[in-house]
């Protein structure tokens, strides 16, 4: 979808740096997929600190204890 915005100079410039992209186009598709993907971990780690999301990381101890393990106590 083509949307068209006005950014200023200063603002562009920044985007095109942070973007890495050498285009105006690009470089603003690029910001804000990334901007977006940021505001969406915010928004899980924010539930999960709140208590809204409970993840169990109890299996993931279990192999890690394993992988800790010498062949001896093995």
């Amino acid at each position: 979808m083509k949307v068209t915005v006005d950014i200023s100079d200063k603002d562009l410039i920044d985007v095109i740096r942070f973007s890495g992209e050498k285009k105006k186009g690009p470089a603003i598709s690029k910001f804000i997929a990334n901007e977006l993907m940021l505001m969406r971990r915010r928004e899980i780690s924010n539930e999960v600190l709140s208590g809204k999301i409970r993840i169990d990381f109890s299996r993931g101890d279990r192999r890690s204890q394993n992988d800790r393990m010498t062949a001896w106590e093995k």
